[in-house]
């Protein structure tokens, strides 16, 4: 494990010598654009269990309690713009350095910073699709919808939680009403991969394919903590592909690591980008 300029010199030499690299990015890679992280430097996920999907999908309690928190905290998915994180990534992908990104992330910066060929392992809070007849729709307009039938909260503030959560004082929800598909009044559900449920199948058959046609692995603010991504870091161990990581705290993953750098990742991708002779200033400031 490296903390050092050193070793970004090493990550550096590393994408030089894997310059298809396979990238694999989770939340800490959006901390620096205001989203919370699910985990603290040990792994240890912060706070209280998230939504389960089968709990979702069977209790109007539960899915009242998804969707007022998320009406709280959607503004901070909404208004979070790229960090020189994402920028730097997007740049270095865009002269040749990186190939694809795999993002366990579901807020789609790395699409907003420039980046291409992203595949997002766990979904987009972004849209929001209907459980009954599969009508999908932007998740700015599902906003709206809450803000006419919950006119009553349209002034609660809430501290920002993962992924659009809030944590919202638990005496809003009595009253909340929860939203219905405009088209055919179906249930409604972010379009993302809820805890307690698995990546579709084809979702899953293209991560392993890129992760098969890369010469290797570069974590990128992650744990790895959740299967479907660690599962990835396996999968290329396995095929013999190197491994590197640029991430804060413990990981899943480490023993795999050929290289470990525990430097932020908005200061380093803008350094590793000079060391390879393409300067992303100014813009990934």
């Amino acid at each position: 494990m490296s903390t050092t300029d050193d070793g970004l010199q090493q990550l550096a030499r590393f994408i030089e010598r894997h310059p298809d690299t396979l990238v694999l990015t989770g939340a800490g890679i959006s901390t620096a654009s205001g989203i919370p992280g699910y985990r603290d430097a040990d792994g240890v996920r912060r706070g209280r269990a998230p939504i389960q999907g089968p709990e979702f999908r069977t209790s109007e309690a539960v899915r009242r309690r998804y969707w007022a928190r998320s009406f709280a905290g959607w503004p901070v998915i909404d208004q979070a713009l790229p960090n020189a994180g994402h920028r730097a990534l997007a740049h270095l992908q865009a002269h040749g350095w990186l190939g694809a990104i795999i993002t366990q992330n579901v807020d789609g910066l790395h699409q907003r910073a420039g980046s291409s060929d992203v595949l997002e392992l766990h979904g987009s809070i972004r849209t929001v699709r209907c459980l009954q007849c599969d009508a999908r729709q932007a998740r700015a307009e599902v906003q709206a919808q809450l803000q006419a039938l919950n006119p009553q909260m349209v002034e609660v503030t809430a501290a920002p939680a993962p992924d659009g959560d809030a944590h919202l004082d638990p005496a809003w929800l009595d009253s909340f009403r929860t939203p219905d598909c405009p088209r055919c009044g179906g249930m409604l559900q972010p379009d993302v991969v809820f805890f307690g449920d698995l990546v579709p199948a084809g979702r899953t058959a293209a991560a392993s394919e890129l992760v098969s046609r890369a010469s290797a692995l570069l974590v990128l603010g992650s744990s790895v903590m959740v299967h479907s991504g660690y599962r990835l870091c396996t999968r290329a161990a396995e095929a013999g592909k190197p491994l590197a990581a640029l991430t804060a705290g413990k990981t899943r993953a480490d023993p795999l690591y050929a290289l470990k750098v525990t430097l932020p990742l908005q200061e380093s991708l803008p350094l590793v980008a000079d060391m390879l002779g393409t300067p992303c200033q100014p813009e990934c400031v």
